[in-house]
């Protein structure tokens, strides 16, 4: 059987990033993906300017605390001020300019106004060189890069497209990813149960997953399990989609027939992936013709299991969607966490099991890990990388990785 990483190697080896992209306004960039990094059309801030509510002063007049200086002008925001004279201060407000010839702010809790005055001020803190002042520039610099190519665009990246003052983004144009379902035994939710019948969980979790990913999601709904309507669920899949994912029909049972239907409209392996849950995974491509010019569309097979296909999905697909996606690829963060429970069946396979953080800072285990209960993945806010023939005491550190970290 194959390790996670060897799996996950060999996907990664295969996916290229799409090549088309497209101009977009900022407001619709969200959740897209950068096509060409992004320079900066101006300095942020534009000039030195003030952090803080108070008085720009000069430190050469303000060296020791107690100074008093008379206030020779007031800089709201939006406002520039003129050249501050020595033994003079200017009454600021932050994100004001600060004038030529101040060299620190000392914010107005450290200043007070002498008893009967009206433009003076007493400067109780001696301040240091450059105190409370936001330099030009030191933010974004005109002509440099904002943004790098590659970028996944969250709200905050838009900001700073805002600030460099962009109206337009170049990204890439969305992933299309097309899933279906096999299973006679699956019915969506709102339609009767026959008898042995189940509810199509996966329908529901994985277009999801998609759409949090930022693909376009093409749902082909539940496919007989037949071989000609595998068959032609792919055909119909690989015409205009990058990406097809199944969940179930991936074992070598009389009515799996995903490795047949793949084998037969383009190329498959099957991989025994020694991990829990989720140890069927199918790999290929479909033929998107007859005619070679037009390519490919890749395929990736889920266990129909619904905790294995949401650990395979986050595992495996998520990575390749990402690559073709042309995001900088990171691993997601894991970190050591305090174990406060006992796992001591060690498995001879790589284990991800569904735990949640605890008010003391350790880690509960849901305590059913089965593959088919999906509550353990809605209870847990996250995994546990469990290596092979590796038991868990309380009091061990595990490795753990959020489920936000691999939902986006």
């Amino acid at each position: 059987m194959l390790t996670a990483q060897q799996a996950l190697e060999h996907l990664l080896s295969h996916a290229k990033p799409v090549e088309q992209s497209e101009s977009v306004p900022m407001q619709a960039a969200l959740g897209r993906v950068l096509a060409e990094d992004v320079n900066s059309l101006v300095d942020v801030p534009p000039l030195d300017n003030t952090s803080m509510d108070g008085y720009a002063v000069r430190t050469a007049d303000t060296s020791s605390a107690g100074q008093v200086l008379k206030v020779a002008q007031r800089i709201p925001a939006g406002s520039v001020g003129t050249q501050l004279e020595p033994s003079t201060a200017a009454r600021i407000f932050t994100g004001a300019p600060v004038p030529l010839g101040a060299d620190a702010v000392v914010m107005q809790e450290d200043c007070v106004i002498p008893e009967g005055a009206t433009d003076k001020v007493q400067v109780n803190v001696a301040p240091i060189l450059g105190q409370w002042i936001r330099r030009r520039g030191e933010d974004l610099t005109a002509g440099k890069t904002a943004l790098n190519a590659g970028t996944f665009l969250r709200p905050q990246e838009l900001g700073v497209a805002a600030s460099a003052g962009l109206t337009h983004l170049n990204v890439k144009r969305r992933v299309n990813v097309a899933a279906f379902f096999t299973g006679d035994e699956l019915a969506l939710p709102g339609e009767p149960l026959k008898p042995g019948g189940i509810y199509n969980s996966n329908r529901d979790t994985l277009l999801a997953c998609l759409k949090s990913l930022g693909c376009d999601a093409t749902d082909l709904g539940i496919v007989p399990d037949r071989l000609d309507a595998t068959r032609a669920a792919l055909r119909k899949a690989s015409k205009d989609h990058d990406l097809i994912i199944t969940s179930g029909g991936v074992s070598v049972g009389e009515e799996d027939h995903i490795k047949p239907a793949v084998s037969a409209e383009g190329r498959l392996d099957l991989w025994q992936i020694a991990i829990k849950p989720g140890k069927p995974l199918a790999f290929g491509a479909v033929r998107k013709s007859d005619e070679p010019k037009d390519g490919e569309a890749w395929f990736i097979g889920l266990p129909g299991n619904p905790v294995s296909s949401f650990v395979t999905f986050l595992l495996f697909v998520r990575p390749f969607i990402l690559k073709l996606q042309g995001r900088e690829t990171k691993t997601p963060h894991s970190y050591l966490v305090r174990a406060d429970f006992d796992w001591l069946k060690a498995d001879r396979r790589n284990e991800f099991l569904r735990v949640k953080f605890n008010a003391k800072g350790g880690l509960d285990l849901f305590p059913n890990q089965s593959s088919g209960v999906l509550t353990s993945a809605s209870w847990g806010d996250g995994l546990v990388d469990c290596p092979p023939g590796q038991a868990i005491q309380k009091g061990d550190l595990v490795k753990y990785t959020p489920f936000d970290a691999l939902l986006k």
